[in-house]
Formats: structure tokens, sequence, C-alpha cells
């Protein structure tokens, strides 16, 4: 028994822990500005016509400050030019952002990002753009950016070109600007006062910085997303009563390393670049941007929620959900005090907290040695309160014994655990939400595999439960984010209506038109097996057939009507009508294979051209006379 029961804590491990493994870019800091000073003198190029004049200059580097590029722009009145960080719409669309370029040269480099003397005036759009934040510059705007200018090389005898791009505005039109500039050596002009964010490296030594990180761990105790295994580590404080003092410091110190475990690995991470073990490097909290890492922890909290309602017993001691596990859920060993202290702070990780922002903030600019000391000195904190109590157990005698209330408890936080899936649902993008909802299902089956087989049973029994419920649950989670990957359509797809079939038709088109829903699992193994395949598609362009898609997702009596013509009431149906406005529509109802969509597109014939389409509609028009 004791060799199954180890063996079966390795397959949990196996099966639980997840490397952690992403991309954040790391921003370059520009050199403090912040004592230049100067004013302004003419220089520069014009543009084609009035609506904007450009100047430029530049100045001396001084000290530390590298040379400094003014270029102002005077709007004509009643205009108005986008601002250089002017955004943009989900889909896209939105205003055109000004943008300056600086040509290259060998006596000069551009060393960072223009920006405003003049903020801009914002408003939010709401006609044409309808939400977006619209910003733009009115009269006049001056934008700056440091210079270097190669060492033995003379300002005076340089001159720094770039161009300037944009467009100018009134209520009604845009017009483009596209205007270069001629830049000389000039007095340059004031420049805002740079305000950084506030940093503890101005106020505090960076053993305060680590208090603060302690501090704020501390706190992350008390956050919502952890809430549900503290509950559960509650528990396992009222089955550590009557144990020895050491073993509840051991057990105690175990969970303390599953959390160090973690912030040890956020550590590395952030300093990912600086290391050389990465491009990128990313922040505390930043984990919770990439898809791949939410539902890996959606599916991992949704298999503890169900561990937790009895559908499975996780067998690691300390985490069995209910008293038919025996000696294995009333004893919590060291790893499943690790395993539960990594997975309390996994959960930490989108909740932040009081200090915690500026703390971690501070890392990204620091060694990986201070990186290390940092997210540490956030682990530690989050992990005082069991160190305490493994220290002093009479902390929590206040608990009472071991008994059925703890049974309760755990399916009570099971339906707290569902709930937190709830929300972590909320926070993955909708066209992966089917799949993920899929991959649940396949984990739910899984796990009754796993719980289906009893505790007592022989090891091979239970390694083939787990493989089996692995094997499904992977192979459904693949399947179904493959199937709902956004991907471009082998087929030219236009939204159907009745004009767009005839004119489709007037010009002599063989048109295909698939009857569709979301809804319609048919429709869609139809459309994913059988037409929107290369064939179909070679054969689609040889005879220039116009692809129209009717999307009956949502009522639409227009598509309705279209079936009924076509003597049919449900979907899926495909119908070709073929140029030759004489001949019968094809027809193709329910499942189908691509041979039947190949061959009804023969029978329907190519498209016709212009005279010989003319030629087929004089003749339907006489028949229809008839």
């Amino acid at each position: 028994m004791v060799t199954q029961q180890t063996q079966s804590r390795r397959w949990h491990c196996a099966a639980v822990i997840c490397l952690l493994a992403t991309a954040q870019a790391a921003t370059a800091q520009l050199p403090d500005l912040s004592n230049f000073t100067g004013g302004l003198r003419a220089g520069g190029a014009s543009g084609a016509d009035d609506k904007v004049k450009l100047s430029a200059e530049f100045t001396k580097p001084t000290g530390d400050s590298p040379a400094m590029l003014f270029v102002t722009a005077k709007v004509a009145p009643g205009l108005h030019i986008s601002a250089i960080d002017q955004g943009k719409l989900p889909d896209g669309d939105g205003p055109g952002a000004t943008v300056i370029t600086v040509s290259e040269d060998p006596g000069y480099k551009l060393l960072g990002p223009f920006k405003p003397i003049q903020q801009p005036t914002t408003h939010i759009a709401q006609d044409f753009w309808k939400g977006l934040e619209v910003r733009e510059h009115l009269g006049k705007v001056t934008w700056y950016a440091p210079v270097e200018i190669d060492a033995g090389v003379d300002p005076t005898n340089i001159s720094v070109k770039g161009a300037f791009v944009g467009q100018a505005c009134d209520e009604n039109t845009c017009t483009p600007i596209n205007l270069a500039f001629t830049a000389n050596l000039g007095e340059g002009m004031p420049i805002p006062q740079q305000t950084a964010p506030a940093s503890p490296t101005t106020d505090m030594s960076l053993w305060a910085v680590a208090g603060y990180g302690l501090l704020g761990g501390f706190i992350l105790n008390f956050m919502p997303c952890v809430l549900p295994v503290i509950g559960l580590k509650v528990l396992s404080f009222a089955d550590q009563a009557g144990r020895s003092r050491a073993k509840v410091l051991g057990l105690n110190l175990s969970y303390a390393a599953g959390m160090l475990a973690v912030f040890l690995v956020l550590a590395t991470l952030a300093a990912a670049v600086q290391l050389g073990i990465s491009e990128e490097s990313i922040g505390w909290g930043q984990l919770n941007t990439l898809t791949w890492f939410k539902v890996a922890m959606t599916g991992l909290v949704f298999s503890m929620a169900l561990s937790f309602l009895g559908v499975w017993e996780l067998p690691i001691p300390g985490f069995a959900a209910s008293d038919k596990a025996t000696e294995l859920s009333q004893q919590e060993g060291p790893f499943g005090a690790f395993c539960m202290g990594v997975f309390t702070t996994l959960l930490a990780t989108p909740c932040s907290g009081p200090f915690l922002g500026s703390v971690l903030g501070f890392t990204l600019s620091q060694p990986p040695a201070i990186s290390y000391l940092v997210f540490g000195s956030v682990g530690v904190g989050m992990a005082l309160p069991y160190l305490l109590i493994g220290l002093f157990p009479s902390l929590v005698s206040w608990l009472p014994k071991p008994g059925h209330w703890m049974e309760t408890l755990k399916h009570l936080l099971g339906f707290v655990l569902l709930a937190t899936v709830l929300f972590l649902f909320s926070t993955i993008k909708q066209e992966y939400f089917l799949a993920t909802l899929a991959l649940m299902f396949s984990i739910w089956f899984a796990c009754w595999l796993i719980g289906h087989v009893p505790i007592y049973a022989p090891l091979r029994q239970k390694a083939a439960a787990w493989l089996t419920g692995i094997a499904v649950a992977t192979t459904v989670g693949l399947v179904s984010f493959k199937m709902s990957m956004p991907s471009e359509s082998p087929l030219p797809w236009q939204p159907y209506s009745p004009q767009a079939l005839a004119v489709a038709r007037a010009q002599g088109k063989t048109v295909l038109v698939d009857f569709t829903a979301d809804w319609c699992l048919t429709c869609k193994t139809n459309l994913l097996f059988s037409i929107n395949t290369e064939q179909v598609k070679e054969l689609v362009e040889k005879n220039d057939v116009v692809t129209l898609l009717a999307d009956w997702t949502d009522e639409n009596d227009t598509i309705k009507q279209a079936l009924l013509e076509l003597n049919s009431q449900s979907i899926p149906l495909l119908a070709i009508y073929p140029a030759d406005p004489t001949r019968e529509v094809v027809v193709l109802r329910d499942l189908i294979s691509q041979s039947n969509v190949l061959e009804a597109l023969a029978e329907a014939g190519p498209s016709l051209d212009r005279e010989a389409a003319k030629v087929a509609g004089d003749q339907a028009a006489a028949v229809t006379k008839r």
C-alpha cells in the first residue's frame, strides 16, 4: 500500500504542476531631461499649402543631457491635427496618428520618441468612431525628442532632416499632410518638468522596499483570489491539532516553500531579459494576460472544485476531499503542503494590494539579484502567518476538533471554487469560450473516471484511469481549441441577401449559397469537411462562382423565405444557382460530402461572360412572358 500511495502521488504531481513561460517586452528608459532649458528660433521646411506650417531646430548637448530636437507645427484656424499617440478602435478603425521621423545620418541618431510640449485636447467620439478617445492639437504645438550627435561632429555644421506625416482636419474633411523639415542649431525652448511615477528608491532604502514587499505579501492572504484555498488551509490547521510541534512546523515550512517556489519563478520571469534566458520579461499579474495561462488556471481550479465536492479524490495528503480516502485524507504530508502553497500563490497572481504596485514595479529597472530579493520578500510576507502558526500552534487553538464539520466546509469551499471558475471564464476571450467549456467537460469526465476507481484498487487500474482521463481531456482540449482558432476561409464568402443573389445572377454568375447557423452542428460539419476545402476552392475559382453565406443563427425572415422558395424549412442546405437562369437550382440537403459539392458545381457549370449572360437573360425573359 505504501508503494502504491507514493506512486499515486507522483502521478498527481506530474498532472497538476504547470511550468510558466511568457513574454512581455522590456521598455527602454530615456535619460532625465528635466534640467534642459532654452528658447526658440526659426528653422526648417514649409508645406505645400498653408494648412500646416512646420519649423524645426535642435540644441547642443549639455553635461549629461543630449541634444534636443524640436519640431513645431502651426495649424491654420478651424483645423486640427491628430496627436502622435492617437489610438484606434479594437477593429483598427480611427483617425490616423501624426508621425514624425528623422532621416538616418552618420552624424546624429534619434535616441527616443517624440513628446508634445502642449498636451492634446481630448474628447470621446459619439458619432463616426463612437467610444474612441480622440486626441488632437489646435493652433501651435511643439514636439521634442533627444538626439545623439556623434563625437567629433560640430553641431554648427550639420542639419537634422526628417519628415512630418499626418492630416489636417475640420468638422467634415481631412487633408493629408506630408512635409519635410530641416533643423539647424538653435536655442530650443523650455520643456515640461519630467514627472516620473513615485519610486521606492527616491525616499527609501533597499531594505525599506523589502519591508514593504513583506507587508504587501502578508496582505495578499486577505485578497478574494486566495480565500477559498485559505479556507482549506484552516482545515489543515484543525487537522494538525494534537501532532508534535516539529511535525506542525515541518508542514507549514513545506507550505511556505511552495509559495516561495512560485515567487522565485516569477522573479526569474521578471528578470528574464537581464538573465539572458528570454528576449522579453514579465511582471506580476501579467501571466493573466495570456490566454493559455487563464485556461490552464480555469481547468486547475475546476478540477480542485470537483475534488472538494467528492467527484474524485486528489491523491495528495491534505487535498483529499472526503473521509473515503482513509488515511490519505486524514494525514497531510509535506508534499501536499508544498502543492497547496503553489496553488495558493498561483491563485493570488490576479490580485494586487497596497504597496505591491510600486514595490514590484521597482524591479523592472533593477538587476536580477534585487528582483529575487523583492519577490522573495513578498513571498515570505505571504507565508508569514503560516510560519508563525508553525512556530506557535496555540495561535489556532480556537479551532474545533476535527470532525464532520470539516467535510461540510470542504463541500462549501468547492462551490466557492466553482464561483472562482465562473470569474476566470469571464476573463477569457469570447472566441475561446466554447473551447474552454468543452475542455472543462472533458476534465469533469477525467475526474469522474479517476474517482470511479476505488482507492484500494491495484496500481495498474489506477494508472489506466489516470492515463485514459488525461488522454481524453488533452484530445478534447486540443481539438476544441484548434477548431475555435481564427482562420481564413478558403472560399471568399459574402453575406447573403436577395439583392446580392439577384445582382450576381444578372451578371451571369454561378452562385453558391450555403444556408447555415452556429447552432447547427451538421452545418458546421459540412462547412468544415465538405465545402471549405481546397478542391472546392479550385473549382469555384475556375468557374468564377460567387459564394454567399446565409447565416440563420438568429431569426431572419429573409432567409426563411429563401428556404421556402427552395421547398425547404430546415438546414443545412446548399443551393447552387446556375449562370443560365433557365436552368433549375441544384439543391443539396442534410449531411453532404465533398464529392457531392464538386459534382453539383460541375452540374451547374461556370459563370457566363457578359455577352452570353445577356443572351441567357433575354431567353429567360422570353420564357417568362410566355
